[in-house]
């Protein structure tokens, strides 16, 4: 069921079967369905097995700000680990499935694997370095720097996948892209057609091709890993 993908990366292949053996459930999310919603209890991590979800917090007035896109190997639910409680939505962008990893039975398999701890404190800074990432996003960079550095996080994450990182399909509309990087519609939009004027990208609909890698990273002006 894993296939190097529900959570495995760095671990051994004998430990790969332990996990086999704790990961065992499945669920299916068709596009725009919720895996969980904002005060859920976290009884779980998911690890994401196919499709795109994002994760968006939303407060007493109803503002929403989205605070993630997760890809096929990332893994979804950590930050709820320390409240008990889900701190953000979680919503498919596409037909999708997920991998259901109980806490209770991960904590009887922890100490016959020590990778497997190893493992969710590498993926806990992760999601650390996630959240600092946004925060300089939406506190430093200029819109342009934004939406460069976010094409370029997408595409280094799908060539770790095996994909193309020079061509690929934007799951997210830009409306959800502007919202995630403090940005306007119409400034995404904008930064988009621009980008492809000056020959960095071609652009159709959602599908993007990155044309010049290179002037893209020197606009961004940041690590995009």
């Amino acid at each position: 069921m894993l296939n190097a993908i529900c959570l495995p990366l760095g671990m051994t292949r004998q430990d790969v079967v332990k996990m086999d053996e704790l990961i065992k459930e499945r669920f299916r999310l068709p596009k725009g369905g919720t895996l969980y919603r904002q005060g859920d209890a976290a009884d779980a991590v998911y690890g994401l097995r196919s499709g795109s979800l994002k994760t968006q917090i939303e407060d007493a007035n109803g503002q929403v700000q989205i605070t993630g896109f997760l890809l096929p190997g990332e893994v979804l639910g950590l930050d709820g680990l320390m409240s008990e409680q889900q701190v953000s939505h979680a919503i498919a962008l596409e037909d999708s499935e997920v991998c259901i990893i109980r806490l209770d039975e991960m904590d009887q398999l922890a100490p016959q694997l020590p990778s497997l701890q190893r493992q969710l404190r590498r993926l806990m800074s992760k999601e650390i370095g996630r959240s600092h990432q946004l925060l300089l996003a939406l506190g430093s960079l200029r819109s342009e720097q934004r939406l460069a550095a976010f094409l370029l996080n997408l595409s280094q994450r799908l060539q770790v996948l095996g994909y193309s990182p020079y061509e690929f399909i934007l799951r997210m509309s830009r409306e959800e892209i502007g919202n995630f990087l403090g940005l306007t519609l119409e400034t995404v939009s904008r930064l988009f057609s621009r980008f492809a004027r000056e020959g960095l990208i071609r652009v159709q609909q959602r599908e993007v091709h990155i044309l010049d890698m290179a002037a893209l990273q020197a606009l961004s002006g940041t690590d995009c890993s």
